[in-house]
């Protein structure tokens, strides 16, 4: 009888000591028009990445139409008073050139990227795009056109329709509860609404310019001077907005998808922005909850389970507030089963302290995703760009790994019950009416809608 092999255990290496970062040397400055500027020195490739934001997106016109914002940043790179669509495309080819507008909630942006030898052309068309953008009408139509065609692809989407209903659930009247416009309200668009836009939002005093990449920074501020400097424009009027609704108890909304062949889950509660005190200490407890691969909540209904191939938790930032949400695509006959292990999860984070080793691979995992964050021009730009946008303190990178590493049990703990909301958490289900509802009904108290927002 042949003798079994001798299993012989091979020790995991330790890790390596985390190596320093080394931050690039940061220059700001202001000019006299109120445009802000950073400049961030990275001479890794003869490059540069930038972006100008302006503090202003879909919220801060939610009154008139949602989604105008997004619609004016769209239209704004179709064209100048100088430069046609085709010979702005022309002319990014011509110095090897990328660039995009955007707008989201809290901000509208021109991100751009190109050879450092070609910044000046390639600033002057940014300039451009914010003083002089002309809004050719045909541009206009045909983005409508695309904006409708998207929105009727949106309602047939479980993904979308859960992100819509949770939005209104935890904010009610306040615009960040309009995640999207309705047909109705592409529809009726006009231009001058976007012009409106353009002009308010798009001033050097509501602006900040910030550029990394390889340059020296004296120089490029006499550029940046040279071709900003004539831009004004005042900063728009502040607004105020409702509080959101933040619901008490547990409550089910079923989003009905006919034929649906699996329900997304998408659970949630209100949580806190980046600038408040606990934004780390959240952030770890978030990762070893749902937002790693190696979650528990991952390793649960996933790899335990089988039930879903990418559940995922997620605390997200807006300026004014946040929300902490929880997500899985699951087979319809497992609604219910998959809800269980989520709370179950997220209750016994809330009752019990981590294992430190357990707690040291989350924190090695934020740590490690940060430091990868910052090889290249462009993750610094983003890293850069999240300081300015949410004005948060100048040490706030610098500091950012040591104070991940300083979390204990006992704070994530206390950071679980304080914010991972248990008991108020809004339940939304898109799915097969008739596949899930009495699943549903099991976790709370049960509102049904259609793919259009209508109760039923």
């Amino acid at each position: 009888m042949a003798s079994r092999p001798v299993e012989v255990a091979v020790g995991v290496p330790a890790l390596a000591p985390e190596r320093e970062v080394t931050w690039p040397k940061r220059t700001k400055a202001k000019l006299a028009n109120g445009l802000e500027v950073i400049l961030a020195e990275s001479h890794t490739v003869p490059k540069f990445h930038g972006e100008l934001f302006f503090r202003s997106g879909n919220a801060m016109v939610a009154d008139r139409a949602p989604g105008l914002a997004e619609m004016t940043a769209t239209v704004l790179r179709s064209g100048t008073q100088k430069r046609s669509s085709r010979r702005i495309e022309e002319d990014l080819r011509r110095i090897g050139a990328d660039l995009s507008s955007h707008a989201g909630s809290d901000t509208s942006d021109i991100s751009f990227s190109g050879l450092s030898e070609f910044a000046e052309p390639l600033l002057d068309l940014v300039q451009e795009l914010a003083r002089e953008a002309s809004f050719p009408e045909a541009e206009f139509e045909r983005e409508r056109r695309q904006k409708l065609e998207e929105v009727k692809l949106q309602r047939t989407q479980a993904s979308f329709l859960s992100s819509e209903r949770l939005r209104k659930v935890l904010f009610g009247a306040h615009p960040y509860a309009q995640a999207t416009p309705t047909e109705t309200q592409v529809a009726a668009y006009k231009l001058d609404d976007l012009k409106t836009v353009y002009r308010e939002f798009y001033t050097p005093q509501n602006g900040l310019l910030l550029l990394v990449g390889d340059f020296e920074p004296h120089e490029m501020l006499k550029t940046i001077a040279k071709v900003f400097g004539a831009w004004g424009g005042r900063k728009p009027e502040t607004k105020t907005f409702p509080s959101p609704a933040n619901p008490r108890g547990r409550r089910v909304y079923l989003v009905h998808v006919p034929g649906a062949v699996q329900t997304q889950i998408l659970a949630g509660c209100q949580a806190i922005t980046r600038k408040h005190p606990d934004w780390i200490k959240l952030g770890v407890t978030n990762c070893l909850y749902g937002g790693a691969f190696n979650s528990r909540l991952v390793m649960n209904i996933r790899e335990g389970k089988g039930y879903t191939y990418s559940p995922r938790s997620s605390v997200t930032p807006l300026r004014q507030h946040g929300f902490f949400s929880v997500s899985a695509a699951v087979r319809n006959d497992v609604v219910a089963a998959s809800l269980t292990e989520i709370f179950y999860e997220l209750d016994k984070l809330r009752s019990l302290p981590v294992p430190a080793a357990e707690l040291a691979d989350a924190q090695n995992y934020l740590s490690g995703v940060f430091s990868l964050g910052l090889a290249t021009q462009d993750g610094l730009l983003s890293q850069f760009s999240t300081v300015a946008q949410y004005e948060l303190p100048d040490d706030y990178l610098e500091t950012y790994r040591a104070r991940v590493r300083a979390v204990t049990p006992e704070e994530l703990l206390a950071m679980a019950r304080k914010y991972l909301d248990s008991a108020n958490m809004q339940i939304v289900l898109a799915g097969d009416r008739a596949q899930i509802e009495s699943q549903a009904a099991l976790f709370g108290e049960l509102e049904t809608f259609d793919a259009q927002g209508n109760r039923l």
